[in-house]
């Protein structure tokens, strides 16, 4: 795995745990399975957005924008 795919994963597993800290009723699978199904997940994994190399917190913002209004901005 390079460095931005591993970045990209981590960005992936820190946006799950981040909706798993909102919501404590989501298990892992589900949790990964909403961020799977996301705009924000190809905006991840996309290198030249570089949502990678953000904050997860400033991407899970985005996350939970998507998730509130049924999609981004």
């Amino acid at each position: 795995m390079n460095e931005k795919t591993e970045m990209m994963a981590d960005m992936i597993k820190e946006l799950a745990c981040l909706l798993i800290e909102q919501n404590d009723k989501l298990t892992l699978e589900q949790a990964l399975a909403t961020v799977f199904n996301s705009e924000i997940y190809g905006k991840v994994m996309n290198e030249r957005t570089s949502f990678y190399t953000q904050s997860p917190r400033y991407v899970f913002s985005f996350l939970d924008e998507e998730l509130k209004k049924g999609k981004l901005g």
